[in-house]
């Protein structure tokens, strides 16, 4: 099961989500992108996100407007579709138009080996290598790992430090797995204060010791955080 969060009044790039790129609005893009793969369903905060996947043929649910996350949002939908406590639900961020569907499916076959081995949280994302110069942009998220691949810690700053000149630096890619069961867990966590002081979600498990694990993988897909990837986005199909 794939969910796409979207919110029309995003706080740094209000109605982003409706932004046309090549033809088509960025949310339905998205959706589009990964649709052979899995049911795709926007869980949305508008009814102008509504109509407009329901006009391109993507299924819409209508959500609440008072989500602190995108998570959140994702929780309710799967709620009110009443899906099975083992399902393997996949977090698609509605800005990440060129999401690679490789990537969406490498993530989901990972999290269904873990819930077959029996893991009590499951909680998966992905990463890529980037350059130093990346590593700067306070707009692209950074993940700290440990020897198991497991997140340490996200940050929009440069992390780690490079104290020593021989720092390698990852970015986090915009998706999420988890199992239903582990979603609601996530949801009925306290909030972190960490969560809030970097504006990312994930911190709330790693607050509270819950394991992220993390796949590396290949990935040239970029998110629309500004109106300058905007115009970037739409230069690639001009």
């Amino acid at each position: 099961m794939i969910i796409i969060p979207a919110r029309l009044a995003s706080t740094r790039f209000p109605q982003k989500v409706l932004a046309d790129i090549g033809g088509l609005p960025m949310v339905v893009r998205t959706a589009k992108r990964v649709a052979h793969l899995d049911r795709v369903v926007v869980a949305a905060d508008d009814e102008l996100i509504i109509s407009t996947c329901q006009a391109h043929g993507i299924e819409a649910m209508l959500t609440s407007t008072t989500h602190k996350s995108g998570t959140d949002r994702i929780h309710e939908c799967a709620t009110i579709l009443e899906l099975d406590e083992d399902e393997i639900i996949i977090n698609v961020q509605a800005d990440e138009p060129f999401i690679e569907p490789d990537v969406v499916q490498v993530l989901m076959s990972k999290l269904q080996t873990l819930q077959k081995k029996g893991e009590p949280f499951i909680m998966g994302s992905c990463y890529n290598a980037i350059n130093a110069e990346s590593a700067q942009d306070p707009n692209l998220v950074k993940v700290v790992l440990d020897d198991e691949e497991n997140a340490i810690y996200f940050s929009r700053s440069c992390i780690p430090y490079n104290r020593s000149g021989r720092a390698s630096y990852f970015g986090h890619i915009g998706i999420y797995g988890f199992s239903k069961r582990s979603l609601k867990e996530f949801c009925n966590l306290a909030d972190a204060p960490i969560e809030d002081i970097e504006g990312l979600e994930q911190l709330r498990a790693i607050y509270h010791q819950k394991k992220i694990t993390m796949l590396k993988v290949s990935s040239t897909g970029f998110g629309i955080d500004t109106p300058e990837d905007l115009k970037r986005a739409i230069e690639i199909f001009l």
